[in-house]
């Protein structure tokens, strides 16, 4: 009963806190003149995906690697299948070819390294600053590009500030600021606490955890923030929300976190360290399929339909069924 609780109050205090922060982050920065593009590019995209990063920190400071590994793929698959699936359900998801082509084409880039990363297990401190290097260049590349020529992906960063409409007063804005980063460090030590019982409990790895119950937490500001732009009719919003949050992930969080806590999935003297089924085969080809089904969506008829929205959703459940062997009785195992 502990332990439900422990993940129930860490998905909470995610999603309120993320949602807070954001919303605080945003005010401020309008308050102090920065630009719509910059909000929407840097502070959204930053701020949805604090919960993972804070979330990895903390697994990693208790030596739980699978746990923070397992978050930032499960995060990137869940981006894709589950909140790109759901907004699509809600309403088609319009796709621009020149928003594929650079921040689409970005993040399949990085997700290739990731499992380069992954295979060659390069998490040490130079990688990781080598990451967050690539990232800073990342947004600094693209704001530059967006004021010089007014992009299609710009435009999406510019709508995703859209959505926090709101411009709070400095004091309100500080409080929800300071309250959303507090609810962010507390929901995700709640969340490692209550996965790494349960993965005890369940029998199960912590990577299970990490990709199923973490991930899923840590997801939940993108999948507001995407379900809240396909009611207001902005449902392209939720494409470049989910790829910036992806690309975010992998050099921002995998970046942090290995300059913060080198770390590494194979086994050897480290204390810190454990064995190399950190990592599943499964884990990877379902990045990859996720990957690779959104870029068929996406080109081929230029929009993510119902029928595609439900296909992402169902390839996601398959997927965390396969990872908790829930297919077994049917003759499917890993």
């Amino acid at each position: 009963m502990m332990t439900l609780a422990l993940i129930l109050g860490g998905f909470v205090c995610l999603l309120l806190g993320g949602e807070s922060l954001v919303r605080g982050a945003v005010s401020l920065a309008r308050r102090f003149g920065i630009s719509e593009l910059i909000i929407g590019l840097t502070l959204i995209g930053f701020g949805t995906s604090l919960p993972e990063l804070v979330t990895s920190l903390q697994a990693l400071s208790q030596g739980a690697v699978g746990l923070s590994v397992g978050n930032v793929i499960g995060s990137n698959v869940a981006n894709i299948m589950l909140v790109l699936g759901a907004a699509a359900l809600f309403t088609p998801i319009v796709a621009s070819a020149k928003t594929l082509r650079r921040d689409g084409l970005i993040m399949a880039a990085v997700t290739l390294s990731l499992i380069a990363l992954l295979w060659f297990d390069g998490f040490s401190r130079t990688m990781g600053a080598l990451l967050t290097g690539i990232l800073v260049l990342y947004l600094i590349g693209s704001v530059w590009l967006d004021r010089r020529g007014n992009t299609a992906a710009g435009s999406l960063h510019e709508a995703e500030a859209d959505l926090f409409e709101e411009t709070d007063p400095v004091y309100l804005a500080i409080l929800l600021t300071v309250g959303g980063i507090l609810g962010v460090i507390f929901g995700a030590r709640f969340l490692v606490e209550g996965g790494t019982t349960a993965a005890r409990l369940l029998g199960v790895s912590e990577t299970v955890i990490g990709i199923s119950v973490l991930a899923i937490g840590t997801s939940l500001p993108e999948l507001m923030t995407s379900l809240i732009a396909a009611r207001r009719g902005k449902a392209d919003v939720a494409l470049g929300n989910v790829l910036g949050s992806n690309i975010f992930n992998i050099l921002g969080i995998l970046g942090i976190t290995a300059m913060v806590y080198p770390f590494s999935i194979h086994l050897d003297e480290m204390s810190t360290t454990i064995s190399q089924s950190v990592v599943s085969w499964i884990d990877i080809a379902a990045m990859g399929l996720s990957v690779g089904l959104l870029f068929l969506f996406a080109a081929s008829g230029r929009r993510i339909g119902r029928s595609e929205g439900a296909i992402l959703l169902a390839a996601y459940a398959a997927y965390i069924a396969l990872r908790f062997n829930l297919l077994a009785p049917l003759g499917v195992t890993l």
